[in-house]
């Protein structure tokens, strides 16, 4: 192994190899703060010297081997499409020079599905961090791309706060309810996606607020969506897409196990209940999407309590006509 390569903590069971890579010029973020006007643009200015103060090197991580996936394709039995794909890709780097590179993904589903968790177990299984970005709540484009320093209030946009303030080159970056972006009057929020998913342009990307091109190429991207049509063809066409699907009546049984397993072990409490649920509360379980089987286990496991029972029988989850804000649950 070169000088220039370090060893980081082992991600599931493979010691990931991480080299050093340069994201952007010294020179020229000097030369930008020398031009600052005194006493003017202390938000710029203070940007500019992190940048000087942490320097442009950052690690570029992947896994020396293929890691290992059994748990995640356990966990997350609607992904297998998405993780034999990603499978087949960190096969392609493993044990050679090559940077880790991942196609830009777009999973596609109705809500609930566990889109958003897959998209954190992706940054786990890497050990590459995470930045992420909801577009459910963005009117403007600046979000991800910046704002100019000439406007009142303006900061970086994720995109450049997640690489320079980060440890590493090749995060996998999470864009939230791609299809929910509005844009206002001239703003597209996803406009800098366009220069972001395709390697070549990417690799000199210019923030608007600190107007210094950054290396964004080896950042890893993962869209997630519910309505393909709310998408512009030009994301389309730079992702791969995958369509996922609620997992079947074993499948969704299975997670729902696997959930009462972890929050028992997770908590003191979980000592006073039994080490396996009833088949007929898993049963009621599996009619829920992944994302709200946590919020009801809990609900159930209060309800429980409150009885004096170690037992989470089904009469202690929340009733599918529960009201959005009840406590404790979701609908």
């Amino acid at each position: 192994m070169s000088s220039s390569a370090q060893r980081l903590p082992a991600v599931s069971g493979i010691l990931p190899i991480a080299r050093m890579r340069s994201l952007f010029r010294i020179d020229e973020v000097e030369k930008k703060l020398q031009k600052l006007p005194p006493r003017e643009h202390e938000s710029l200015r203070s940007t500019y010297e992190r940048m000087l103060e942490r320097g442009p090197e950052r690690f570029q991580v992947k896994p020396s081997g293929l890691p290992v996936m059994d748990r995640l394709y356990d966990e997350l039995p609607n992904f297998h499409d998405v993780l034999d794909d990603l499978k087949r890709q960190l096969a392609l780097c493993q044990d050679s020079k090559d940077a880790l590179e991942l196609t830009p993904m777009l999973l596609l589903g109705p809500p609930g599905v566990g889109k958003t968790h897959f998209a954190r177990a992706v940054a786990h299984l890497l050990g590459t961090g995470m930045g992420f970005v909801s577009m459910s709540s963005l009117t403007a484009g600046w979000v991800l791309s910046g704002a100019s320093s000439q406007w009142k209030g303006a900061r970086p946009g994720k995109v450049f706060e997640t690489l320079i303030d980060g440890p590493y080159a090749n995060p996998v970056m999470v864009v939230d309810e791609i299809d929910k972006a509005r844009g206002e009057h001239a703003y597209d929020p996803l406009g800098s996606l366009y220069s972001l998913l395709e390697h070549d342009t990417a690799g000199s990307f210019t923030d608007e607020f600190a107007e210094v091109p950054i290396d964004a190429s080896q950042v890893i991207w993962v869209a997630t969506a519910n309505d393909e049509r709310a998408i512009p063809e030009p994301i389309l066409n730079r992702v791969n897409v995958f369509e996922i699907q609620m997992p079947d009546a074993d499948a969704a049984r299975a997670i729902a196990l696997r959930l009462y397993q972890g929050i028992r072990g997770e908590h003191d409490w979980g000592r006073r209940f039994d080490p396996a649920p009833l088949e007929d509360t898993l049963a009621c379980l599996a009619d829920m999407p992944p994302r709200e089987m946590r919020r009801a286990w809990m609900t159930g496991f209060g309800n429980a309590r409150l009885d004096g029972r170690e037992q989470v029988e089904p009469r202690d989850l929340p009733s599918a006509s529960a009201k959005r804000g009840s406590i404790g649950f979701v609908h």
